[in-house]
């Protein structure tokens, strides 16, 4: 589930029965295990914000550098972002013309496991038609800290925006042209990976989320939000519809989820603190309890989508 930024607050709204785009609820700081896991900051040309005149919306999510140059997040997180304020999803002559979504540039991706959002003037002290300007002032700040990276924005090339279409290819990559160095990065799982826990009993197999996201939800009242946190959820099933696209993850007090802004985050594999299996796809829950779906990473269109990247097992 992405979060719709106002300044750092959610604002976003959610579906019934599956909300793309998720934070870490019932967590525990990150404390720096997973440094290559990062905060996104994206800006989608064509999203409505109420406040303006005209369209215009800042995102986040969550993701994971796989190597020097390559993010792998959700592909909700990577379609229709903006290439310098243009929309990537209709020409400028016929607002109807679909062009895909794809090969965006406004995605800034920030490594600290607090990132800073105070660069930013508050989104309120803008008028009705200064959304305009707003964008300018953003990516001012945003090209001049050096913690946030630039990156172009790809997502799988079977992915449908559309309805709850999200669900069967929702995977997605950020590529920088300056290399981002890490000591270690995470390592994409092999294909079927997960099939292995087929006959293990439900609820029995714990995984690791990570994410940016909010930490709680009451009603209207969002808690926490733009911090590495992490979590340990169990498998609730393998039985993604269709099937093999995304497994169910517990989201309750117990084991704790994932919540808005977690979207894309990575779903590790118990036994190996930077082996990615999944990404952090929707949220049942409104309030971000009950289950969640993170998507299958170890498929075959998904495994040579990323090795298009060279990103391999």
């Amino acid at each position: 589930m992405r979060r719709k930024l106002s300044l750092i607050a959610a604002l976003a709204g959610v579906l019934v029965l599956a909300a793309p785009a998720a934070a870490i609820t019932n967590g525990v700081p990150d404390a720096n295990e997973h440094p290559y896991v990062a905060e996104l900051l994206f800006y989608v040309p064509d999203a409505e914000d109420s406040r303006f005149d005209d369209p215009g919306g800042w995102f986040s999510c969550t993701g994971t550098l796989m190597s020097s140059t390559v993010l792998v997040t959700a592909g909700h997180c990577t379609f229709g972002i903006g290439i310098d304020g243009a929309s990537t999803t209709h020409d400028g002559a016929d607002t109807t013309a679909a062009e895909g979504g794809v090969g965006g540039t406004d995605v800034w991706v920030n490594f600290n496991e607090v990132p800073d959002f105070s660069i930013f003037p508050p989104s309120d002290s803008y008028p009705r038609d200064g959304n305009p300007q707003r964008y300018i002032d953003r990516v001012t700040a945003l090209n001049a800290d050096p913690a946030w990276h630039r990156g172009t924005a790809t997502p799988h090339p079977l992915y449908d925006d559309t309805g709850n279409a999200f669900l069967e290819h929702d995977a997605g990559v950020v590529v920088f042209g300056t290399p981002v160095p890490m000591p270690t990065y995470g390592k994409l799982a092999g294909l079927d990976y997960l099939d292995r826990y087929q006959s293990t009993s439900r609820n029995a197999q714990r995984f690791e989320t990570v994410g940016y996201g909010l930490e709680r939800v009451q009603g209207k009242k969002e808690l926490g939000g733009d911090t590495r946190m992490k979590s340990a959820p169990k498998l609730d099933s393998l039985g993604g519809k269709p099937r093999d696209t995304y497994i169910v993850l517990s989201n309750n007090s117990a084991t704790g989820g994932t919540c808005f802004g977690d979207s894309g985050g990575p779903t590790f594999d118990d036994t190996s603190s930077n082996l990615v299996v999944a990404v952090t796809s929707w949220g049942q829950s409104p309030n971000c309890g009950g289950k969640g779906g993170a998507y299958r990473l170890d498929q075959p269109d998904d495994q040579a989508f990323l090795a298009g990247f060279g990103i391999t097992p």
